[in-house]
């Protein structure tokens, strides 16, 4: 008698960020059967989000079953500093209000009738992904970093994100760097300290540079605005547009480069927003990230991102998969 087929395993991948919570169920090939997005409450606190998020995944789970897929876990990929072991949000910015110190894990798993939850941050979901099934797939090791919003990275080593001690691995975004200065002034950073990455290279950042250069903000309302206005090449604020840019993406090459140096990775992937933006930003960023290189790194990849959204959805299903 033959025996019956093994039930294929299916959970759920979860992507909190500041202002959207996507969410989807995933086979054990990363592929992502079906998704739903809702908006993060991201000013009324913890319970609150834990109480959507919850509703979201629970769902979920009803359309899968629905379909005839059993889904075994839920791997959550969320903004904040993450205590993977602890499942609890260390710290978090006040993109989302009252997270840091939620116990993540314990809330959900107390709201859902799945046998296991896990957590991590979301760059490191969005790495993992990507190293899964995405421009690093195959790679031993890859560095990923994003210049967006903000930005952030994740070293991801023989098929696990590399958190740290404290979890605080990845934020790439607050190394120092030459560039976030102006009239000899450190830039403020978001993270309360002066002259780092994101102060200069971040999507908002290239914005302020663009208005502290002489554009203003008649010719160019926002990061998106900048870079049209660098294309066309036919207003005032055209040279204000491409020197924000050439120095926010230089400062992102330059700290890339350098951390190439440092870890040595099999595989580089770029990104984020900017990493999409064109060439405008590309290239001088790639230029850059080469000059720092030592010789044994010259042929380094360097590639973008592939999975776009559903990466971190993917890389947080990876957690429990």
């Amino acid at each position: 008698m033959t025996a019956p087929l093994a039930q294929a395993t299916h959970v759920i991948g979860v992507d909190l960020g500041g202002t959207k919570t996507a969410a989807g169920v995933v086979s054990e090939l990363g592929e992502v059967l079906m998704s739903e997005t809702i908006p993060t409450l991201n000013r009324d606190g913890g319970e609150a989000i834990l109480d959507a998020t919850a509703a979201l995944i629970t769902g979920l789970v009803e359309r899968a079953a629905d379909a005839g897929l059993s889904v075994s876990g839920v791997g959550v990929g969320s903004a904040g500093v993450i205590d993977a072991v602890a499942g609890s949000v260390v710290s978090a910015t006040d993109a989302i209000l009252g997270w840091a110190g939620t116990s993540l894990v314990t809330g959900l798993s107390s709201r859902l009738a799945v046998p296991v939850v896990r957590a991590v941050n979301d760059v490191h979901a969005h790495a993992l992904g990507e190293a899964w099934l995405g421009a690093a797939a195959g790679s031993s090791s890859s560095l990923m970093v994003a210049f967006g919003t903000g930005v952030g990275g994740s070293f991801v080593l023989n098929g696990a994100p590399v958190l740290g001690h404290r979890f605080v691995g990845g934020h790439v975004g607050h190394v120092a760097s030459p560039l976030a200065v102006f009239d000899g002034v450190p830039l403020p950073c978001v993270c309360g300290g002066s002259g780092h990455i994101e102060a200069i290279s971040s999507g908002p950042a290239i914005y302020e540079s663009f208005l502290r250069f002489g554009g203003s903000s008649r010719e160019a309302a926002d990061t998106r605005g900048v870079f049209a206005l660098a294309a066309s090449g036919t207003h005032d604020g055209g040279a204000a547009a491409l020197r924000a840019i050439g120095i926010g993406a230089t400062a992102a090459g330059q700290a890339v480069g350098g951390l190439i140096n440092i870890l040595d990775p099999e595989t580089v992937v770029i990104s984020g927003g900017l990493a999409d933006a064109g060439e405008l930003w590309w290239k001088p960023m790639e230029t850059a990230l080469r000059q720092e290189l030592l010789a044994p790194l010259d042929d380094v990849p360097v590639v973008r991102a592939t999975l776009g959204n559903t990466a971190a959805i993917v890389g947080a299903a990876k957690l429990v998969l």
